[in-house]
């Protein structure tokens, strides 16, 4: 105003509106000026709150924004809390304010950066092997001293060595550096292994979308594991056969490995060994990455044990899964069917046959309780692929199914169309492992008590346990998912 200078309350507005977008922009959130419209997101009520002004004798003021939505559907939206400061004084509120990119689509934004990625980026190719793709087939169904060396010789024949998984379930193409001295069991060992991902991969289809179930992307964490644990010799240090099984671990998925992500490179380090009682326990730490950064880290252990040792296991004994009340049956949704029908798994991948009991608001804390349960099929095709000569159901594909878990639940809450995605949430998690299931067993039976539903995020958090013919073997802790 001509004797009232002060700065007009709308471009305090379009100041804060900026900074959203520089933000957008910094997503990759870019598209040519003829195909789009920067407009608020329709049917969404801003509020505005003044308190505060900005004079010509201000020196600094500042904007802070808060992302609280964001979407792509059916255009690429935002909505997001602003606050301003003027010489630090709080003056301006501004609550749900809102914009879209009309005219244009994410999947065209998308398609940009994947054009300017290919343009700008320089090729992720394999690295040269030091133990190529034909000496690692020759570990998960061949002659062992084809893979390791002369020493290995007496497992060529008269005895049984822990082996890899093997195709389809083996995620491992090529050792590209060691460090350590092979037959010597000691901490400091490292390997780096290389997966190329088939844009068809047949998990792709099987998972109902184009992002890597979990198993497999904790498979290509651990494999390189497997493999350095036979590279030390641990097989050599015991007359008796010995067989190989994850005892637990922790991690934190920061990216999604989709169909393009191309080739992962894995990189493991021995941490501590011990040898005690005809057991050995071996812990590692691992990192997965792609060519967009890391995708998956943490640690885990694997132990070995004769197969008599395997036979006596207990479970995990301190285990107390949540026990429904009667209330909670009488109004839970009971005995169904678990989904076949995308976005949830197909056949080879869905590890769930029927949903027992969920109950939205049930569990100890009233956030949902969710049990379901699968028969145990002899013939089922990961038998033959994990292990040769040792057919044991893997660790992944229990934590996998309490995950179908979560996505049935998510969707209960939130809906679901075939073009729905899961992911996981940069959120640490950890698994047990305290027994097996192999194919003489008869039902596994998983449940999981929900310990978080975030409606805006579409986020859900699950503690769970994995039973086989009612023996706690499998403890999972703070699993997440997320729907987009």
């Amino acid at each position: 105003f001509v004797d009232d200078r002060v700065m007009p309350g709308t471009l305090m507005y379009e100041c804060c509106m900026h900074t959203l977008r520089i933000f957008l922009l910094r997503m990759g959130w870019v598209a040519e000026a003829d195909e789009v419209s920067l407009e608020p997101v329709q049917g969404t009520t801003s509020r505005l709150k003044c308190r505060g002004q900005v004079l010509e004798t201000t020196t600094v003021v500042t904007y802070e924004i808060a992302v609280k939505e964001i979407g792509i559907h059916p255009e690429p939206y935002a909505i997001a809390d602003a606050r301003m400061y003027a010489d630090g004084k709080y003056i301006v509120d501004m609550e749900d304010m809102s914009i879209r990119m009309a005219g244009i689509t994410y999947e065209k934004l998308a398609a940009l950066w994947q054009a300017e990625s290919k343009k700008d980026q320089p090729p992720y190719e394999f690295k040269p092997a030091v133990y190529d793709e034909s000496r690692i087939i020759a570990f998960t169904l061949g002659k062992p001293s084809v893979a390791f060396g002369a020493p290995y010789e007496i497992f060529d024949e008269k005895r049984c060595i822990a082996r890899l998984p093997r195709v389809p379930y083996q995620f491992l193409d090529r050792i590209t550096h060691v460090e350590g001295e092979p037959w010597k069991m000691k901490p400091g060992c490292v390997a780096e292994a290389q997966y190329r991902i088939p844009k068809d991969a047949w998990y792709f289809a099987a998972n109902g979308q184009n992002i890597m179930p979990f198993a497999v992307l904790l498979e290509i964490a651990l494999q390189p594991c497997g493999w350095l644990a036979a590279y030390m010799g641990s097989a050599l240090t015991s007359d008796t056969d010995l067989k190989f099984r994850n005892l637990g671990g922790e991690g934190i998925q920061s990216l999604p490995a989709t169909n393009t992500s191309g080739i992962l490179t894995t990189r493991v380090r021995v941490t501590n060994v011990s040898d005690s009682g005809g057991m050995i326990i071996q812990h590692f730490t691992f990192e997965v990455k792609s060519a967009e950064g890391t995708i998956y880290k943490g640690t885990t252990y694997f132990g070995f044990f004769s197969a008599q040792a395997l036979q006596n296991q207990k479970g995990i004994q301190d285990a107390k899964p949540y026990e429904p009340s009667r209330s909670e049956q009488e109004r839970g949704i009971i005995n169904l069917k678990y989904p076949t029908e995308p976005p949830f798994p197909q056949k080879k991948m869905r590890m769930l046959d029927r949903i027992d009991l969920f109950v939205p608001d049930g569990g100890p804390n009233g956030l949902g309780f969710i049990r379901g349960s699968k028969k145990v099929d002899p013939d089922e095709w990961f038998f033959k692929a994990h292990f040769y000569q040792d057919p044991v159901t893997p660790g992944s594909l229990g934590v996998e199914a309490i995950i179908q878990l979560l996505k049935y639940a998510a969707t209960k809450r939130w809906g679901a169309s075939p073009e729905t995605v899961f992911k996981g949430m940069d959120a640490k998690h950890q698994w047990l492992y305290r027994g097996q299931i192999v194919p003489k067993d008869k039902t596994v039976t998983v449940e999981a008590v929900i310990t978080e539903m975030d409606d805006s995020a579409r986020s859900v958090r699950a503690d769970g346990f994995l039973m086989v013919d009612g023996r706690v073997v499998y403890r999972l802790t703070d699993f997440t998912l997320r729907v987009k």
